[in-house]
């Protein structure tokens, strides 16, 4: 019998979301500080323990730019080495649409404001896109890539041990 794998040798990807959320032909993003030099991403985002995809990109949305959304579709899911920690990412991006804006909400740690750009803009930020996900996310909307949200399910933690 083979022994056991323990959990802390089980490789693990970083789990996270993105929001491409769109107001004609411009795009919201997000300046933020990363090891000391500005990038530029969409409002996104580590998955919680316990929480839905969809939940944690709404809730990254709003604690990086202050809007509210209301996610519409799943535009993809992109995996990809970081080249900033070295990890592999799983990155679930979504469609949104912005409902409304506190302007007097605090942004996360890091995060020096949100703008809206152009996808030439975005594109012309070259490498300071924190990866290239960010223009993937753009184009897949661009591109009319559109999954329902019920490609995702969630179940939450019923407290059921799992083997």
């Amino acid at each position: 019998m083979a022994d056991p794998v323990s959990k802390s040798e089980i490789w693990r990807p970083h789990v996270t979301v993105a929001c491409v959320v769109a107001d004609g032909d411009r795009y919201l993003m997000v300046e933020e500080e990363v090891a000391g030099q500005l990038a530029y991403n969409q409002p996104a985002g580590h998955l919680d323990d316990g929480e839905s995809l969809a939940a944690a990109a709404v809730r990254e949305t709003l604690e990086e730019t202050g809007w509210t959304v209301e996610l519409q579709h799943l535009l993809g899911v992109h995996q990809w080495r970081s080249t900033e920690h070295g990890d592999a990412v799983i990155r679930f991006s979504f469609a949104a649409r912005a409902l409304s804006h506190d302007p007097d909400r605090p942004l996360d740690t890091g995060i020096r404001r949100a703008l809206w750009l152009s996808r030439a803009e975005i594109a012309e930020l070259g490498v300071r896109l924190r990866s290239p996900m960010v223009l993937l996310s753009i184009d897949d909307w661009l591109a009319g890539r559109r999954l329902p949200l019920e490609s995702l399910s969630y179940l939450p933690d019923e407290g059921v041990a799992c083997e």
